[in-house]
């Protein structure tokens, strides 16, 4: 639970890269790792390693006041493919109008 003015950890993104890189391709323990790199929290690279799975480095990015919608990159680009082609079948009516 959280106090005010508590202070968190932050941890660059080189360092959860290094973290991920060494559980996956060097099969480090968690432990290991936590004490290789100086992390304080020892399921800090737990969490880090269930959010690369689920979203890849896009996971791993600190993602605090970002909206909703930019979190899914997939989705979103998507969304913006759908809102170029209509502007394309806007301009095509538009053109034939003038």
């Amino acid at each position: 639970m959280a106090f005010k003015g508590q202070k968190f950890k932050h941890y660059p993104m080189t360092m959860k890269i290094e973290a991920i890189r060494l559980h996956v391709a060097e099969n480090w323990t968690y432990k290991q790792i936590t004490e290789h790199l100086g992390i304080q929290d020892k399921d800090r690279v737990k969490k880090w390693m269930r959010k690369y799975k689920q979203l890849g480095e896009f996971g791993l990015l600190d993602q605090r006041g970002r909206r909703a919608e930019y979190i899914d990159q997939g989705r979103h680009v998507r969304k913006l493919k759908r809102e170029n082609e209509i502007l394309k079948k806007c301009l095509e009516i538009w053109m034939r109008e003038v």
